[in-house]
């Protein structure tokens, strides 16, 4: 019989939930905080707690794609420090391949929290830094050929020693990034999510004692796995397979297969990505554990996204891969553009299960994250500014409604995007556009959402400009004869008014004042027959801009009025359809 089965039921819960609440409080910290517009506009960083194990027990998010990283760190302490880790310990790292799982930008905090001289739990955060050094600003390389070239690596060191602050560590990352007051104090911003987790959990032990307090913990995890044990004994059982391509790895070569085979019984989840692309010579690897952290997103989101985050929830799911595969990379790879790779292997899990749990899972979305780094002077002050954000975009429609429009992908989860006015303080440009894509693309019975323009023009000579759009090629899917959606690109609109483009991927595009770089999102798929969709549908989708008056006769079967704008006819498809 499990310890905590003896303790005070009620106790049990309202720790449970204080434990909870500790990593939302320190998830508030950081974003009331941190210096860079990328986390307390944007939220990419994530915090949370773990056992004394490593394993997750809560975690706030603003990036998905960090699910499970930040356990990944908290182990790699525990095996690199094993019993030399003290209170007042704080660990930095942002290995990518034991422990970070993402880039070399996400730089993670440990913290070992310590009760009655008793290891009892880890606090942890991983936060982007807007720059952390390497042959760019922003540390976006997307045609780096070695991680050594994307910037400055912390491989699990002690940024405090009990207490006492490594002033060395600080001062060698001050010294190797562009941005040292920012990142400094997204640093310290960090310290005090950590503490604030560190005190919440000390208070609880104070007032209900260490033993139920770790109880709780392992009510958490047991509660998550009893959670998704239920949940998969109602899914489809089987074995379901999905193919797909990743576009380029970041310097030209490409296309790269990729394939996953999802096995589900009662008690497994099972993700087999072995034969997809070997680790590549550009920047679009990722390691394994950024593999799991997509694999994970998905997983939650299929059996049970409600419930609380922890490692219990993810105790059924295995996920194999060939090693040094692009979902696995190995060091000295290149890594920096990862959710490149990683956003489709969480979209391959998605493809191959979409048609048997309809009532869950869309048609295929913008998959990329369409990443954007923008460097120069600032008109006003002269003083140098970097941009570093996503893209938002279209979602695919579902079984019974129409696809988001406008969202941030699967990877990025509850980020947010730049405000106009924010970006237009901040940095040296003008935001010119900032609007739905109509472009018509994912037509079905049900339509995919519509992707986004922004546009960015520069407001001084030798800005550059580097952007990473996966899916360029290849398109989100649609499903049950729904068209695929229209796909992630970029131009360069001169201040003479020449466009160039559509790009997928391109480094450091020079940009003079008054020109002008375009971004467009890609637009997501279809669900069902487009002739199907009803007619009243189609006439809004072409009063609202959204659809043309030829796309709605060629696509949807439904002939609108110039003039008057209003239906009067069907075409013969549609009728024949019928």
């Amino acid at each position: 019989m499990e310890k905590h089965q003896d303790i005070d039921p009620f106790k049990l819960e309202i720790v449970r939930n204080s434990l909870v609440a500790t990593g939302d409080e320190m998830f508030h910290t950081i974003a009331r905080t941190a210096m860079s517009p990328i986390i307390y506009e944007v939220l990419d960083y994530a915090t949370g707690l773990t056992d004394s194990k490593g394993k997750l027990i809560t975690q706030g998010n603003g990036v998905t794609l960090f699910i499970g990283m930040l356990s990944s760190m908290v182990k790699r302490t525990i095996d690199k420090f094993g019993d030399d880790l003290h209170p007042g310990d704080i660990i930095v790292i942002n290995d990518p391949y034991v422990g970070g799982g993402s880039h070399l930008s996400d730089v993670g905090l440990v913290m070992p929290i310590f009760y009655d001289d008793q290891l009892i739990g880890f606090s942890a955060n991983k936060a982007h830094w807007v720059d952390v050094g390497g042959k760019d600003p922003g540390s976006f390389t997307n045609d780096a050929t070695e991680i050594f070239q994307e910037g400055l690596q912390l491989p699990c060191v002690k940024l405090f020693e009990k207490g006492k602050e490594n002033t060395g560590i600080k001062e060698i990352i001050n010294y190797n990034i562009r941005f040292p007051e920012l990142s400094i104090g997204d640093l310290w911003a960090q310290v005090s999510a950590l503490k604030t987790g560190e005190n919440r959990v000390v208070e609880l032990c104070d007032k209900y004692g260490h033993d139920v307090v770790t109880s709780s913990m392992n009510y958490l995890l047991e509660q998550g796995k009893s959670s998704t044990l239920k949940e998969l004994k109602e899914m489809p059982k089987g074995t379901f397979t999905a193919e797909d391509i990743i576009d380029t790895d970041g310097l030209g070569n490409g296309p790269l297969p990729i394939k996953v085979k999802v096995t589900v019984t009662d008690d497994e989840f099972i993700c087999d990505f072995r034969g997809s692309h070997q680790q590549v010579a550009g920047p679009v690897n990722c390691s394994y554990t950024g593999l799991v952290s997509a694999v994970r997103t998905v997983f939650l989101g299929i059996t049970n996204p409600s419930q609380d985050l922890n490692d219990g929830a993810f105790s059924p799911l295995k996920i194999i891969t060939d090693k040094a595969s692009v979902f696995s990379a190995e060091k000295p790879a290149p890594v920096s553009v990862y959710f490149e790779s990683m956003n489709p292997a969480a979209d391959l899990v998605w493809k191959a299960l979409a048609p048997v749990l309809p009532e869950r899972l869309t048609a295929g979305h913008l998959s990329s994250m369409c990443s954007l780094t923008l460097w120069g002077d600032h008109h006003m002050t002269n003083e140098p500014f970097l941009i570093v954000e996503p893209s938002f975009g279209g979602w695919g429609a579902g079984q019974t409604q129409d696809g988001a429009r406008g969202l941030i992908n699967i990877g990025d989860g509850e980020t947010y995007n730049m405000p106009v006015e924010i970006a237009e303080f901040e940095y040296g440009v003008q935001v010119e556009e900032y609007s739905f894509r109509a472009d018509g693309a994912g037509a079905g019975k049900h339509n995919g959402g519509s992707g986004l323009i922004r546009s960015y023009k520069a407001m001084t000579d030798e800005q550059r400009v580097t952007a990473s759009f996966g899916r360029h090629k290849s398109l989100p899917w649609g499903i049950d004869d729904g068209q695929d959606g229209s796909p992630n690109e970029f131009y360069i609109r001169r201040s003479n008014g020449e466009m160039e483009g559509p790009y997928g991927f391109k480094a450091r595009c020079k940009l003079n004042k008054n020109d002008t770089v375009i971004l467009k999102t890609g637009t997501g798929g279809g669900y069902g027959n487009p002739l199907e969709r009803e007619k009243h549908k189609v006439l809004e989708d072409v009063l609202d801009g959204y659809v043309t008056l030829e796309q709605a006769k060629k696509d949807y079967g439904v002939i609108v009025d110039p003039v008057t704008l209003k239906i009067i006819d069907e075409t013969a498809e549609r009728k024949q359809f019928r």
